[in-house]
């Protein structure tokens, strides 16, 4: 590897600079530098080439103009061991450059707070990814240092090689720096393919980049090869982003239960626990009093689908909660913080995972409008989440008897969970614990059976308890079924051509129903 002799420094992100560019110059390497960045650098004391200086041409159009150069591409392009582009830099007066230190214009930052068109475009950099693509053509020769967290790397490299950055350190820096013109391309494609787009708010081509965060040792089954991928530009609580306290890795199946434990755990504002097995609710349940008593009531829905499940707290988990986590075996606790005395009792237990996401104290008010992902195959489906809601108090209650105000709670409550069941979804509950599941049926009858079946064996009774449908009832005979094991209302959304027929058996059995308008299919 040459010497670093020359480095050229134009970068939007200007935290931890000075001081990198200061190592630069003790090696003696001469720094060219542009507009803002030169400035800055020029007020600390370094020696800084002007770029219209280097160049001989001026800086124009705003801006606009200044990189694209052939003394600057050229600097970058040129091969060092080939004669023939060695010679066209002695004829053409071009230096070779041997660092180039950048970051783009902030365009995903300018577009996220709601700037117009005109703006986004003045957003986009032109000269900054057409030199990355450039110098990292060139990684044998030059270094491409794009990501401020890669400064003291570099310095401790040099400083071990007498100012030399090796071609491996190289390699991965180009590699890096080809992922960001990627992604950088992809918003830009992204947000311009959105606009005017004819009867959708979706974008004619979508383009996507996740950084790799861990390979797993299996997927789904043990013979299925796995690995785990981050979005670079999540801004809400995540899997992804949570803090690990405590276990092993996460694997393919603990990463997709904790994401929909995490997703249903924030739906809640009293002290609450979900617990989730397979990605569905097995036990969920909400206290006046304590988190240690909502995680008993919701152990108690289905202990035995309880055991190597996930559970969901939304409050600081303490240590009477956590011993009795720690009497079950449990693969993963997520909650917004843990007590020292929780983290001595459950550090104990070494096949447990401890997931930290401060977030979820926010609650449902966290969670953002993002779109929603699912590949087939050839093919790649999007949608909004689901973050729909109803106003109960204004909600159409299609029966003679109208809900009284415990049942009012008992089937918000519902609700609330029904949405987060697999289709075709039914859930018992009263108001601050589900008593029954029934998920993923292909008839709604038996997922109404299965969830009576299941408080059965937990011994919990359904007298007085209330039943929600994820969608509508296509016959009586759920809401039959529901008024036998004992439910006094019902809610679902309706649309039905034989929702007559679901009202008279209501009406029959002097149950009170809702229609919501507001179907949640989960598959």
């Amino acid at each position: 590897m040459p010497k670093i002799e020359r480095a050229l420094v134009s970068v939007t992100d200007k935290g931890g600079l000075v001081d990198f560019i200061k190592e630069l110059s003790s090696f003696g390497v001469e720094i060219i530098s542009t507009g803002g960045t030169a400035r800055v650098l020029k007020e600390n004391g370094i020696d800084v080439v002007d770029i219209s200086d280097y160049t001989g041409f001026p800086e124009m159009m705003d801006g606009r103009l200044k990189t694209l150069h052939p003394k600057v591409h050229g600097g970058f392009l040129a091969i060092r061991d080939n004669a023939s582009h060695v010679e066209s830099m002695k004829k053409e007066g071009i230096k070779p450059i041997d660092m180039l230190v950048v970051n783009l214009y902030r365009f995903e930052d300018t577009v996220a707070k709601g700037a117009s068109l005109e703006e986004a475009i003045e957003n986009i950099d032109i000269g900054g990814p057409a030199m990355v693509r450039a110098a990292s053509k060139n990684y044998p020769y030059v270094s491409v240092v794009t990501d401020p967290a890669d400064y003291s790397r570099i310095i401790e490299e040099m400083k071990a090689s007498g100012g030399l950055v090796s071609s491996r350190t190289n390699f991965e820096l180009a590699r890096n720096a080809f992922s960001l013109t990627a992604r950088y391309d992809a918003a830009i494609s992204n947000y311009l393919q959105s606009i005017d787009v004819e009867e959708s708010e979706f974008p004619l081509t979508y383009t996507v980049q996740y950084k790799r965060s861990q390979i797993m040792r299996y997927g789904e089954n043990p013979h299925q090869k796995a690995a785990f991928y981050s979005d670079l530009t999540i801004d809400q609580p995540s899997i992804s982003t949570a803090e690990q306290l405590w276990g092993k890795e996460l694997s393919y199946n603990n990463i997709m239960d904790s994401d929909a434990a995490l997703d249903l755990i924030m739906e809640f504002d009293k002290p609450a626990c979900v617990i989730l097995k397979h990605s569905n609710p097995c036990g969920a349940a909400q206290s006046e009093s304590s988190l240690a008593d909502a995680y008993k009531n919701a152990f108690a829905v289905d202990s035995t689908s309880a055991f190597g499940g996930i559970v969901g707290l939304n409050r600081t988990l303490d240590a009477q909660t956590a011993q009795a986590i720690g009497d079950v075996f449990t693969e993963v606790v997520i909650a917004p913080d843990y007590t020292q005395e929780a983290l001595d009792i459950l550090t104990k237990k070494k096949n447990i995972r401890l997931l930290k996401v401060p977030e979820i104290m926010q609650g449902s008010k966290a969670k953002k409008q993002l779109v929603s992902t699912r590949r087939v195959t050839g093919g790649l489906l999007l949608q909004d989440r689901d973050l729909g809601e109803i106003d109960f108090e204004n909600a159409q209650v299609v029966t003679k008897r109208k809900p009284t105000p415990e049942e009012m709670e008992a089937l918000k409550f519902a609700w609330k969970i029904v949405k987060y069941v697999k289709s075709n979804a039914i859930i018992y509950a009263n108001k601050d614990q589900i008593l029954g599941v029934g998920a993923g049926q292909m008839s709604r009858v038996d997922s109404s059976k299965i969830a009576i079946m299941k408080a059965e064996n937990a011994g919990l009774s359904l007298k007085g308890s209330v039943i929600a449908s994820d969608a509508f009832f296509p016959f009586r005979d759920g809401i039959d079924e529901a008024a036998k094991a004992g439910a006094t209302a019902a809610v679902q959304p309706g649309g039905s051509v034989r929702d007559q027929e679901v009202i008279d058996a209501a009406n029959e059995h002097n149950m009170a129903m809702i229609f919501t308008g507001m179907r949640h299919f989960r598959h």
